[in-house]
């Protein structure tokens, strides 16, 4: 599988969104197995080989579609922008804790989207990952690294902070666990891992 194409300008970065939009609005209506490609690229407004272009597979663009929630999640978060307060807590296993429920919380906001990027976080990385990155480079990790500071053993502490969350936040999305003992486990993670 060929790597996807990064927009070069703001024309580029738009159409991008546009498809990330379409895929997360489709997702929302409709289980993963019946939203295809060819859907996405007519709500986007896009030809099929421009989604192509940018996402290789339905995978790929499932992965793409959760970073952008995740994106949009923390930014809102920053307090900037759109008026969102931040989290003030001084703490940082709060904070880290908090944040991490509160994003669990807006990704299960719904059940369908959240379950086509699980699935497709399963699909994309049991087959091949065009681009492999380090979850520490993405921007859930990126903002853990600030709050716990950029030192050497707090690189592997956000792994095992996000690889915690992601395997949480499947667990309550399949009923394995119950949203009330996800957060609470969430908690205790946050704990461990950033006290031990």
């Amino acid at each position: 599988m060929r790597p996807p194409a990064a927009p070069a300008s703001a024309r580029q970065a738009a159409r991008r969104v546009r498809i990330l939009r379409a895929a997360s609005d489709l997702a929302s209506r409709e289980a993963l197995t019946d939203v295809q490609m060819h859907d996405v690229a007519k709500e986007a407004g896009v030809a099929i080989a421009t989604l192509y272009r940018y996402f290789p597979s339905k995978p790929f663009l499932f992965l793409a579609v959760l970073e952008w929630h995740i994106e949009q999640f923390l930014g809102d978060h920053d307090g900037d922008d759109d008026g969102v307060p931040a989290l003030t807590h001084t703490d940082p296993v709060t904070e880290i804790a908090e944040t991490l429920v509160a994003l669990s919380g807006k990704l299960l906001g719904n059940r369908l989207l959240a379950s086509a990027v699980a699935l497709s976080s399963f699909s994309e990385y049991a087959s091949a990952v065009p681009t492999k990155v380090d979850i520490v480079e993405r921007a859930l990790g990126q903002r853990l690294l600030r709050l716990l500071g950029d030192r050497a053993e707090a690189r592997g502490r956000v792994r095992l902070l996000v690889y915690s969350w992601w395997g949480l936040f499947v667990a309550v999305l399949t009923e394995e666990i119950s949203t009330e003992q996800g957060e609470a486990d969430l908690r205790l993670a946050a704990r461990l891992i950033v006290t031990s």
